[in-house]
């Protein structure tokens, strides 16, 4: 069976800093139409940063539609048109203070493909240097350096829920064969 969807009208319902909402009518390859309901994101980057000492810099946040702290490698926003390359580095220093001398690109999720248009871009940086971090004005977070083995642990018992860090940990420890 040929698999497809034809936007037939789409409407904009809100329009905010990091997302737009839209409500789409869809032809589908039935013939019938569908309403979809489309979350418009720039994307965003994580990267584990992996020091030579087997160590590996993550963050703990605050995620308000949760209403807890969760624990994550670093990541960022893309800005409209950005490449992620570059939002990577940038991440890096402002969350964790790292420089990196090597930065592997580990390919991208689409996060919830089922509304939403965001893509993660996943990157292991080695080769680091420690510096002084710097979070963005509205951005409070912990920084802390754990060994690679108890953050996978931490991964393989639950305990870390953010699906960005699970991806990157497990393809990290493939990878390298951690």
């Amino acid at each position: 069976m040929e698999l497809w969807e034809k936007t037939l009208e789409s409407q904009t319902l809100f329009e905010g800093k990091i997302v737009t909402v839209k409500l789409d009518q869809a032809q589908l390859v039935d013939g019938t139409v569908a309403r979809r309901e489309v979350v418009e994101h720039p994307g965003g980057v994580c990267i584990l940063p992996l020091f030579d000492d087997g160590t590996v810099s993550i963050v703990r946040q605050f995620r308000y539609p949760f209403q807890a702290v969760v624990t994550e490698l670093p990541a960022g926003k893309l800005e409209k048109g950005e490449d992620h390359r570059p939002a990577a580095i940038r991440e890096l220093a402002e969350e964790v203070g790292v420089t990196c001398g090597k930065l592997t690109y580990l390919g991208c999720l689409y996060l919830s493909p089922g509304f939403s248009t965001e893509v993660l871009h996943m990157y292991l940086a080695q080769e680091l240097k420690q510096g002084q971090c710097h979070p963005d004005a509205d951005e409070f977070l912990e920084a802390e350096r754990v060994p690679f083995s108890q953050l996978l642990a931490q991964v393989l018992s639950g305990e870390i829920v953010d699906a960005k860090t699970v991806a990157l940990v497990l393809k990290t420890r493939q990878l390298l064969d951690l």
